[in-house]
């Protein structure tokens, strides 16, 4: 470890151990999931000596919390990544495919949060729950974050899968607004305050792209609508997210020719993913079988008594760590497959938890030493 490691430690007061802890950056710390990563900080166990505040140069000099000291943000730059040993990367996917290999030349760990080397074979995509011992198998220095749609399903599926052996996904999501960043959320609450005055809005072809105007980052509009796109257009009609709902799937589980079709489907929901899983297993597979795995296995949150009306919501979900499961169904025509419904916050668990996740499993790393 660097000697920067053990000069002017952010927290140390807290923790007298600082001074032996690994120095970690965050890089984005001020847009919408570094916001929600520096609450984490603050919150998790504190496994890290320095924490270094990153962002573009417009943003250098401001000054954020975290573990309740005010730290300054500096700007991105080869120096800033001087005895950092994990930084944690949610910044665009060109500023990424720039700065995670010129960080990682450094010696740094880079923890990345966008899509510039997901799908790169010498870079694993982890999900800590699922396949954490990936995170050492990383020759280029960089371990990637699967994407927020993936990420609300795949802890679920990688728990039934270890158990039942999973042959393919049917997949209907269910996307927040928050997905396409804090101009979606900005696009949907504007357009909710235009529509929410009229007792007609909605009922004749046309009236809401009248009445809202800006679509914002949307083909139509979210408000008392559904948008069935999500991502940019892909060869066959098929659009990103759907592609990476198969692509990471596939890769996460070690599955190469896992069958996977996806519909992505935007909504109105400001924050938190949700979708409709249709799952087939080599093995016949009970409700009782998987409600028992699922209740059992980490990162997961079991809600599933519908006469009750007991059943994951996004509003019931946002702000919470956890998966959550319910409507937990054997399918009606094959004892193999089984039907389930999967909310997650796509930014905490979705982006920043499981970013943190897999920089706290590098962290022990140097604990270790």
């Amino acid at each position: 470890m660097s000697a920067a490691n053990t000069s002017g430690a952010s927290g140390a007061g807290r923790n007298p151990y600082a001074a032996k802890l690994p120095t970690l950056a965050v890089v984005g710390a001020t847009g919408a999931v570094g916001t929600v990563m520096l609450d984490l900080l603050s919150t998790r166990e504190n496994v890290w000596g320095e924490i270094r505040l990153i962002a573009s140069a417009r943003s250098a000099g401001k000054r954020l919390t975290v573990r309740g000291e005010q730290v300054e943000v500096v700007a991105l730059s080869e120096d800033a990544f001087d005895g950092v040993d994990v930084a944690m990367f949610d910044v665009p996917d060109e500023v990424s495919a720039e700065w995670g290999p010129i960080a990682a030349a450094k010696g740094v760990v880079v923890v990345d949060n966008s899509g510039a080397f997901r799908m790169d074979p010498e870079v694993p995509l982890v999900v800590p729950e699922v396949n954490p011992g990936q995170v050492r198998n990383r020759p280029k220095g960089i371990i990637s974050n699967p994407n927020c749609t993936t990420l609300s399903m795949i802890v679920a599926m990688g728990a039934l899968h270890a158990e039942f052996g999973l042959t393919s996904l049917i997949v209907a999501s269910y996307q927040a607004a928050s997905g396409a960043g804090q101009a979606g959320i900005d696009t949907l609450r504007g357009q909710l305050a235009k529509v929410a005055g009229s007792p007609t809005l909605g009922s004749q072809p046309g009236d809401l792209r009248r009445s809202v105007g800006d679509l914002g980052p949307f083909p139509a509009p979210l408000a008392l609508n559904v948008v069935p796109w999500a991502g940019s257009l892909k060869d066959g009609g098929w659009s990103s997210e759907e592609l990476k709902v198969r692509n990471e799937s596939r890769k996460i589980l070690g599955l190469p020719n896992l069958k996977v079709s996806a519909t992505c489907v935007r909504v109105p929901v400001i924050t938190t993913h949700s979708l409709a899983v249709h799952a087939v297993f080599e093995r016949e597979i009970a409700v009782a079988q998987a409600r028992e795995v699922l209740r059992d296995a980490p990162g997961i949150v079991l809600c599933d008594d519908p006469a009750n009306g007991e059943f994951p919501t996004p509003n019931d979900v946002v702000g919470t760590d956890p998966t959550w499961v319910g409507r937990i169904r054997s399918s009606l025509d094959d004892p193999r497959e089984i039907e389930l419904f999967v909310c997650g916050d796509n930014l905490r668990k979705g982006a920043a938890l499981n970013t943190a996740q897999i920089a706290e499993l590098v962290a022990r790393e140097f604990s270790a030493r």
